[in-house]
């Protein structure tokens, strides 16, 4: 479910620019979707310590970012 009605590379900026509010970095994988280890969407990473914070797969969408940031933990 798509929250905003934008482009596919604003809604990336805007996964982005949650992220980084928040600390993290919204980190999208460059390979070619479909293998079993990529699913060709985001991955949230704290920076410092570079670890994942979720979505190790690379499985989340943009939205799921968003949504992700937004929700207090």
């Amino acid at each position: 479910m798509q929250l905003y009605s934008e482009s596919n590379a604003a809604l990336e900026s805007r996964a982005r620019r949650f992220a980084a509010r928040i600390g993290l970095k919204a980190r999208k994988s460059r390979w070619r979707r479909g293998s079993m280890d990529n699913r060709g969407g985001f991955m949230v990473v704290d920076p410092p310590r570079n670890w994942i914070v979720a979505g190790q797969r690379f499985d989340m969408s943009a939205d799921d970012v968003i949504e992700f940031c937004s929700t207090p933990q």
